[in-house]
């Protein structure tokens, strides 16, 4: 439990630390820029591919679960949506995304450190924290947005295509069902919900990152470290946001 607590408030530390003297805003707004396309247009494939297929899952397995004729098949539509847009794409597609961009942004920081890049950094009289946590932040606060979107468009897509392949629902009644039950308000808690992943994962992995010491075996680890915490605090963080929003 000390460990806990110490953690924690040496991360609070950390995020306080990264507005100490900050460099010139155009120096942060290009780093920023070149993270989030580089955070996007990494995970895009991968996004594109487990999106898909779990909008098409989705639909098989509620059309499996009504296949008792008492409910119209449009309704199939309408849960799709909704469990697409409120937890399967933020949260569920937030977890392997912590795999693939935490655990990077961990490594690089972490690689920083034992090589000494950032003690370098702080010699120069540049502010470390800031230099590297704010582009990386900033990136995925932006880039996770993006990322949901596609994720849950391709997931209702791929739900409504692969009804109409196995015969489940047809495209007019998956999007009937859809358009029945559309409430404007899961869009806004899908967006909060990404801003909210996005900011943990770089955080959290970059805190991990920057307190590595050792070599590579020690990177290694604080990457692993930083999946494993992001995912904890986005459960965290999606109980929290459910039980304040819906």
């Amino acid at each position: 439990m000390y460990k806990l607590f110490y953690h924690i408030g040496r991360y609070v530390l950390l995020v306080r630390g990264i507005f100490k003297t900050p460099e010139k805003f155009s120096i942060y707004y290009q780093l920023a820029i070149r993270e989030a396309v580089s955070m996007t247009n990494g995970s895009l494939f991968i996004v594109v591919i487990i999106s898909t297929f779990i909008g098409g899952v989705q639909t098989i397995q509620i059309a499996y679960q009504l296949e008792t004729g008492l409910l119209p098949d449009s309704i199939i539509g309408s849960v799709v949506a909704a469990t697409s847009i409120l937890e399967l794409a933020p949260t569920v597609l937030s977890f392997i995304l912590a795999g693939r961009i935490g655990s990077n942004i961990a490594s690089q920081i972490g690689t920083m450190r034992v090589t000494e890049q950032i003690d370098a950094l702080e010699v120069m009289g540049i502010n470390s924290k800031g230099y590297l946590l704010i582009p990386r932040i900033v990136a995925g606060m932006i880039s996770f947005p993006v990322l949901i979107t596609i994720s849950a468009f391709l997931m209702v897509v791929g739900g409504m295509f692969a009804g109409q392949a196995g015969g489940e629902v047809t495209v007019t009644e998956f999007s009937q069902g859809m358009t029945e039950y559309y409430d404007g308000f899961q869009i806004v808690v899908m967006y909060i919900k990404a801003v909210i992943y996005g900011f943990l994962i770089s955080s959290i992995s970059a805190y991990q990152g920057f307190y590595t010491s050792g070599g590579a075996l020690e990177v290694g680890e604080a990457s692993t470290r930083a999946v494993v915490f992001s995912c904890l605090a986005m459960v965290v963080a999606d109980y929290l946001v459910a039980e304040l929003l819906l």
